[in-house]
């Protein structure tokens, strides 16, 4: 075409070739190839909530709490999530689908690092050994937050109240807190200490067997 023809008369107008000139100015210029191949990514200004939290696709990812209220950027790729304080890399979280909350223990003040160790599972399992209502108010109590984390410190500290009151009154205690729509350990604590579970107690199995006609009790044999 006319092109090809105009570019091979200023070759032959030069007295060279395009591989001589590339060979004589550009190649010595040039760099090598990345190892790896072009990563696509897009970046989002994101504010830092109370909970230490940005938003990235209707999920939570964690930096670190010093960070509270402060503004970053986060460079977002089909696989990670990165996040930059004044250019300073702070954050770095493996992309999660979906909604929820992805947490590292090292960005927790101290006062949450004590529950680092509680997983969601593992609150549901316990709660559930104690009963359903036990499971039901720690279910509402994890839910009623942007983040259940947020919710830990009051779910652990019910369900070791166990230790103190035991199972059975706890249930109850729970039932109760649920029926008054009290969501904190405060108010659990507050029931137990005042005996107001009572009421809610399920009677025991041996409570019948006590009261049986046959059962004649020990002032029979005297």
């Amino acid at each position: 075409d006319l092109l090809a023809w105009l570019n091979s008369r200023v070759m032959r107008h030069i007295g060279t070739s395009r591989k001589a000139l590339y060979d004589e100015i550009e190649k010595h210029t040039l760099q090598p190839l990345p190892c790896s191949a072009y990563t696509y990514a897009e970046w989002k200004h994101c504010g830092v909530g109370i909970d230490y939290h940005i938003e990235i696709n209707k999920h939570y990812y964690s930096v670190p709490y010093s960070l509270i209220r402060q503004e970053v950027e986060a460079r977002i790729t089909s696989t990670t999530v990165e996040v930059f304080h004044r250019s300073k890399l702070v954050a770095a979280h493996i992309r999660a689908p979906g909604r929820g909350s992805t947490t590292v223990g090292e960005h927790m003040p101290s006062s949450h690092q004590r529950y680092h160790d509680w997983t969601l599972e593992r609150i549901h399992r316990d709660a559930a050994r104690i009963g359903p209502a036990a499971s039901a108010l720690t279910s509402a109590i994890l839910t009623s937050k942007p983040h259940p984390e947020q919710g830990f410190r009051s779910v652990v500290g019910i369900l070791q109240l166990a230790k103190r009151f035991g199972d059975e009154r706890l249930e109850a205690a729970c039932e109760r807190a649920i029926t008054i729509g009290a969501k904190s350990y405060s108010s659990v604590k507050s029931i137990l200490n005042n005996n107001l579970d009572r009421a809610f107690q399920k009677p025991t199995s041996d409570a019948g067997t006590r009261l049986h006609e046959n059962i004649r009790g020990r002032g029979y044999y005297h």
